[in-house]
C-alpha cells in the first residue's frame, strides 16, 4: 500500500494501477446537485470519484471533475455497466455512451453492474470489458455484486481475472467469504453502502468506540474498513459529513476493537440480492 498525492492510502490493482482506498460515491445523487457535491469533495482531497450509468450523473461527475483544475491523471473515476445492457456489443456501446457522458477519452476502471444471471449474459458483457481495456480506453476492469459463483464462470470462460468486486458490505453484512474468495483470486474488494445507509451507526459497540476515540460513529466504521483492507466509498452530500468521512487516518483500531466490530455480522443486507435482482 502507498499514499496518493492528497494523502490517501492506495491500493495496487493486478497490472499495476494504484486506486485510492477512500473514494467518493454518487449514487442517488440528484444530477442537479451532483456538479457542486464532486467539487467539494475534490476540493475536500478526495481523488476517486465513483458513479454509474445507471445512476443519471456522468455527465455532471465529468463536469465537476473539469472545472475542479485538477490534472485528469490526479483523478481516479469508475462507472458501470447496467442490466439492461449486457451483451457484447451492447456493452460497448453502453461504455461508448458512459465516456461521452463524462467527456473523458478514457475511465480508470469500469465494473459489471450486477450479474444478472437469469439473463446469462455477463460472461460475454465480460468479454467486451476485456477487449476495451486492451483497446486502451479503460486502465483496469472489474465486477460489483458478484457472487462466487459468477467469478468463477468468467474466469474459467475467459481467463481474465477482474481486479475489483464491488459488493454490499458494512457491519452487519460482513462478507467474510467472498472476501476470502477474493483474497485468493487476488482480486480487491471494494465497499458499496459502507455505513449499511447509516443503520450501523447506532449499535452500542460503534458508539462505545467513537467515544474512546473521539471520533464520530461513521469515522470508526470507514476506519474499520480501511484496516479490513477495503476499498470503501462512503456517499453524503452535507460539507461537514464530506469532510468528516475524509478524516480516518489519524487514529487506529486495536484488534480487540476490530473484533468487536467482526461480532455485528448479521448477514443482513439492505440492498439487493445479485443472484436474483435484475433492474428496479
Amino acid at each position: 500500500m502507498s499514499t496518493s498525492t492528497a494523502g490517501i492510502p492506495t491500493v495496487a490493482l493486478r497490472g499495476g494501477l494504484d486506486i485510492p482506498q477512500l473514494g467518493f460515491g454518487v449514487f442517488q445523487v440528484p444530477p442537479q446537485e451532483t456538479v457542486e457535491v464532486v467539487m467539494r469533495a475534490l476540493e475536500a482531497g478526495y481523488r476517486h470519484i465513483d458513479t454509474a450509468s445507471a445512476y443519471r450523473n456522468e455527465g455532471q461527475v465529468g463536469q465537476a471533475i473539469r472545472a475542479s483544475g485538477l490534472a485528469r491523471e490526479d483523478v481516479f473515476v469508475t462507472t458501470k455497466c447496467f442490466n439492461d445492457d449486457h451483451g457484447h456489443e451492447e456493452a460497448r456501446q453502453a461504455f461508448k455512451r458512459s465516456l461521452e457522458r463524462l467527456e473523458l477519452d478514457h475511465v480508470d476502471l469500469y465494473l459489471i453492474h450486477w450479474p444478472v444471471p437469469s439473463r446469462d449474459r455477463y460472461v460475454e458483457t465480460w468479454q467486451a470489458l476485456i477487449e476495451l481495456r486492451d483497446e486502451g480506453l479503460i486502465r483496469a476492469i472489474g465486477v460489483s455484486n458478484f457472487q462466487p459463483a459468477h467469478l468463477a464462470r468468467i474466469i474459467e470462460e475467459t481467463g481474465e481475472t477482474p481486479v475489483v468486486n464491488q459488493v454490499e458490505l458494512h457491519p452487519h453484512l460482513q462478507q467474510v467469504g467472498l472476501r476470502r474468495e477474493h483474497a485468493d483470486r487476488g482480486i480487491v474488494t471494494e465497499a458499496w453502502s459502507p455505513l449499511a445507509q447509516g443503520a450501523v451507526l447506532g449499535e452500542p459497540a460503534i458508539k462505545a468506540l467513537a467515544e474512546q476515540h473521539g471520533r464520530a460513529p461513521a469515522q470508526i466504521v470507514l476506519r474499520w474498513h480501511l484496516q479490513l483492507g477495503n476499498v470503501v466509498i462512503p456517499k453524503s452530500v452535507t460539507p461537514a459529513r464530506i469532510d468528516e468521512n475524509l478524516d480516518i487516518f489519524g487514529f487506529q483500531l486495536a484488534d480487540a476493537e476490530m473484533q468487536q466490530i467482526a461480532e455485528l455480522d448479521e448477514g443482513r443486507r439492505i440492498g439487493p440480492d445479485p443472484d436474483t435482482f435484475v433492474r428496479p
